[in-house]
């Protein structure tokens, strides 16, 4: 599956969501969202590396909960560049694959921008 087939689809999971609970999708919320969700595996990064406290959950709960909110964070990341109207791969490619060791070597000179930039 590539990412826009994926993102259709995370697109119709987030449809039902909203119309289950009243919620408008804009801007702001899918912003706020992807926030909340980064909040989230936050939380579940400092549980898995025992920087806080587990709550009586398991090892696997916890690799899970940790799994599961990276997951959020994808899947709302692309449903905001979907919203955005931004082609997600392409400016993946922009942005990051320039940069990638067999680009570069083809490249004439040194790349001046860093993708973490």
């Amino acid at each position: 599956m590539d990412l826009a087939e994926l993102t259709d689809r995370l697109e119709a999971v987030s449809r039902v969501y909203a119309a289950r609970f009243d919620i408008t999708r804009d801007d702001t919320w899918h912003l706020l969202k992807i926030h909340e969700e980064v909040g989230e595996l936050t939380d579940a990064y400092l549980v898995a590396t025992g920087r806080s406290r587990r709550r009586g959950r398991s090892a696997a709960e916890i690799e899970t909960a940790l799994k599961d909110e990276l997951c959020d964070v994808v899947a709302h990341t692309l449903l905001m560049a979907r919203h955005l109207g931004f082609d997600l791969t392409r400016e993946l490619e922009r942005k990051w694959l320039v940069h990638h060791p067999d680009e570069s070597a083809a490249a004439s000179g040194p790349q001046n921008s860093s993708p973490h930039a």
